[in-house]
């Protein structure tokens, strides 16, 4: 196999560790940590994914022509440590505290050549502007807005640039930690009783009980009013400021909000403990909060450029209900959101910004298969099967038998091809059922998920029925953009419609993902219905899938009624 111009992009130093290869400016693998090591958001060195790109590239770590790591090490320290101590003698006791932090900082270089063995040229790349090229570069857009919030970068906590004919200009990069909505949302997942950096997908879905204008008990506010004086909007910029009253994680590690949030909303909930509207509330108003400073933003960007689409990054673009509102309010004409939003996505954006120095033009190109991970043969498959005592029946038409057991109301896993790349389950590593009726939703949470029942399942359509079942204007292929379902969704697929009448919906185009539109077409033609619910093929608290095996001990140790696992399928009858 041709070699090509091979960069190699890796994150590393913070959560969700992965890398990525791209040959000649074609991203050919990507892969997270995570789904090695089997601890969610992994924050080990990223030696797995970075094998298994090299695999499902057909390359060698000598074939490389760079590593692009997704930080910036020096402006780090200068940004982050020193100047700060320069300016505020106070923040001499942060270098003491974290001196080893700083000094495994400094030395990244010796790790990465340590656990890869490269020898040639490692470059350090910008973590927000790794995150806009990362949605920029795949998007298909000549010209558009990016847009990257997320907790933190070296320093920045928010980006906001431009994009026009493959190169990209910052428009606004002064919002700087500790103003983050990312940490902020981590800040409230933490006091509503979840993790902080992994559940505030779990935030997102109960904000929808809530009510942000209620009176909060024993305040002459509303929640809505109180979270207006935490996150103070620039009028007359870009950007906003976090009131330093309200929280703590910028005065001192693992502590998140100050006593002052305490004393207007009361005492952390405990993870075991009741889920109050109280709660509901407090999520609903952080998130109409965040939505409101976004959306600010986004408008004076589109009044002082005039460009028409907008392409989204950094972990806040994970919020599918946020980027709902963006679509909906139609300041844009088209909005892109890379898959693997988060910090997995930096990889990638650190090959599209090493790859694009060495190229004469570099331009955007429609990209929108992010299958990208692991992948196994039929014949490992097989293996794998009968090493587990399993016969490995073979169908002849295994979309037909698989969509007879789903119009039966059987749960399926569904493992195919090569793993999806982003924390969302794209039909590659799914768990299926049909989303009728409306119990169907209880059903699989019940017997399978294990998870808060106010959380919502996705629904995957055929691309040419999205307008019949749901409200918006453009695709959705990445299941991150939130939309409301229109009457006759409401009606034949009311297991995946939220109770806000709320759907995060992935849309399947045929040359995206052939064996997925298969199957929802077999589907359809069975019951006329052109949905599936959709979910990830996994249980609470553990990452998707990643290997066959991994695949058949879910099925073998829940209770999923079938699995669907490459030309195979598994029954329990």
């Amino acid at each position: 196999m041709r070699k090509g111009l091979l960069i190699l992009g890796i994150n590393h130093g913070g959560h969700d560790a992965s890398a990525a290869i791209m040959r000649d400016g074609e991203l050919i693998a990507a892969c997270e940590q995570e789904r090695y090591t089997r601890d969610k958001h992994s924050r080990a060195f990223p030696s797995d994914a970075i094998r298994d790109c090299l695999l499902q590239s057909s390359c060698a770590i000598e074939d490389l022509a760079e590593i692009a790591y997704a930080f910036d090490p020096i402006m780090h320290i200068q940004e982050a440590y020193l100047r700060p101590a320069l300016q505020n003698p106070e923040r001499i006791q942060r270098i003491i505290d974290d001196a080893e932090r700083i000094r495994d900082t400094f030395l990244v270089e010796k790790l990465i050549r340590q656990e890869t063995g490269f020898n040639g040229p490692i470059s350090y790349r910008n973590h927000h502007l790794c995150h806009l090229a990362s949605a920029y570069f795949p998007s298909g857009f000549d010209d558009a807005v990016l847009t990257s919030y997320d907790g933190i970068g070296e320093v920045e906590s928010g980006v906001i640039a431009v994009g026009r004919q493959g190169k990209i200009e910052v428009v606004h990069n002064e919002t700087i930690f500790p103003d983050s909505l990312g940490l902020l949302y981590s800040a409230l997942t933490y006091f509503l009783g979840w993790q902080h950096h992994c559940d505030e997908g779990i935030v997102m879905g109960l904000a929808t009980y809530g009510d942000p204008d209620r009176q909060i008990p024993g305040d002459h506010r509303s929640y809505s009013e109180v979270f207006g004086e935490i996150v103070e909007l620039n009028r007359e910029s870009y950007g906003y400021r976090i009131n330093r009253d309200w929280i703590s994680y910028h005065r001192e590690r693992n502590t998140w909000v100050s006593p002052q949030f305490g004393s207007v909303f009361g005492e952390k909930r405990e993870a075991s403990g009741e889920i109050t509207q109280h709660h509901m509330n407090i999520a609903a108003a952080l998130q109409k909060r965040i939505e409101e400073v976004v959306l600010s933003d986004l408008r004076r960007v589109k009044e002082e450029t005039g460009l028409r689409r907008l392409c989204m990054a950094g972990g806040v673009a994970l919020n599918c209900s946020l980027n709902g509102k963006v679509e909906k309010a139609k300041i844009f004409e088209e909005v892109f959101v890379q898959p693997a939003s988060g910090d997995a996505g930096t990889a990638v954006g650190a090959c599209y910004l090493a790859s694009a120095e060495n190229m004469a033009r570099p331009m955007p190109e429609r990209h929108h298969n992010f299958y990208l991970g692991s992948g196994y043969s039929n014949n490992d498959i097989k293996i794998a099967i009968e090493q587990h005592g399993l016969e490995p029946y073979r169908p002849d038409d295994l979309f037909e038998s698989t969509a007879e057991e789903l119009e039966q109301g059987k749960i399926v896993g569904w493992f195919q091809g090569r793993a999806e790349f982003g924390p969302r389950a794209l039909g590659n590593r799914s768990i299926l059922t049909r989303p009728f009726p409306a119990s169907m939703k209880d059903y699989l949470n019940e017997k399978v998920k294990f998870r808060e029942v106010f959380r919502p399942f996705a629904p995957a359509i055929l691309y040419e029925y999205l307008n019949e079942y749901f409200d918006i204007s453009q695709e959705s292929p990445h299941m991150l953009i939130a939309c409301e379902a229109t009457e006759l969704g409401q009606e034949r697929i009311p297991a995946t419609v939220h109770v806000d009448n709320s759907c995060r919906v992935q849309s399947v185009r045929r040359e995206n993902n052939a064996r997925f539109y298969g199957l929802l077409q077999a589907f359809h033609n069975r019951t006329g219905c052109p949905v599936l619910l959709n979910t990830s093929f996994n249980v609470k608290g553990q990452p998707i899938v990643n290997s066959p095996t991994e695949a058949i001990k879910c099925y073998l140790g829940t209770n999923i009624d079938c699995l669907a696992i490459g030309d195979f399928l598994l029954t329990k009858d």
